[in-house]
Formats: C-alpha cells, structure tokens, sequence
C-alpha cells in the first residue's frame, strides 16, 4: 500500500469532521464534540486559520488526518508544532500512514524552522504510547496539562481587569 500525504483543502472538511468524530468515539468522548462544517471550514481555510491539516490517503482514498497548530516556546524563543490530532482509520492502522502523518508534521516543523513538535496522549491509549515511544519520542511526563473551559473560563474572564 503505498501512502501519500497532503494538505487538507476545503472539499476535505467533511472528511476531516468523519475522522473527528471517529477519533472522539474511540476515546470514549463523542457527546463533547461541537464541531461542525462551518467551524472547522473557518479554523482551517478562514481570513485568519486557526490550525492547518494533513491528510493521508491510500488509493485515492483518505485514511487518516493530522490537524496541528503552531505554539511558541519561549524557552528556545521560537515556533514550535501542537499536534491536535492524529487519526487513521482502524482498517488502516499498522500500514505506516500513521507514521507518514508524523513524518510530514516533523518535516514541516523542520522546514520552518521551528524548536519542537508537541502532542498529548490519553495514558490508558498504550497503542499510541508504544507507537510514539518507537518513533524516538519522549514522554514529559514531569507536565500536568491543565484546561479551564465552560463557566470555569468565563467566571475567570469575568475577573479580568481592564485593558
């Protein structure tokens, strides 16, 4: 099977929303997905992209998705790549289009010169934590990720002082 990867263009959108939902479904989180076409459609190909992606596709068909961000890391004082999500399809796993996602995204980081390439795993996801720690990653796991969402985020803004 041979894979190729490309960049997502807006007729890709549907199929990126699919591999959303898969991905949320396997993670046992599908009810707290929002997203929908108009959104993602805004985020990747809108006046200002919030993210960018990469598809993977065998035969013309796509088979899986990469969607990432760039950060900043003040510590080396440049970009650095935040891999959102990365998915392909369960038919699909074990044919290296994984590892062709995550090839494109260094490729890129490297190609634009930034310090490092991101991503956070679920700890019960041992699939994924062997597949990463094969491919020379390093978990940090000396780092808590924390998230303020819903009417955590607002009572905080609320406290906001003026700007």
């Amino acid at each position: 099977m041979t894979i190729r990867v490309r960049v997502a263009l807006p007729g890709d959108v549907p199929t990126i929303l699919r591999f959303v939902r898969e991905l949320a479904d396997y993670e046992r989180d599908l009810a707290s997905v929002k997203a929908t076409p108009e959104l993602l459609d805004a985020a990747l190909f809108g006046a200002v992209p919030s993210a960018e992606c990469v598809i993977a596709e065998a035969n013309g068909t796509a088979i899986g998705f990469a969607l990432f961000f760039r950060n900043f890391s003040t510590w080396t004082a440049k970009p650095g790549l935040y891999l959102e999500d990365l998915y392909v399809t369960p038919e699909a796993r074990g044919t290296g289009a994984g590892k062709a996602l995550l090839a494109r995204l260094a490729a890129i980081a490297v190609e634009r010169g930034w310090a490092r390439f991101e991503w956070s795993v679920l700890d019960w996801n041992t699939p994924a934590l062997g597949f990463y720690k094969s491919l020379g990653a390093i978990p940090q796991d000396e780092w808590t990720v924390h998230r303020l969402s819903g009417d955590a985020l607002i009572a905080l803004a609320a406290n906001a002082p003026p700007s």
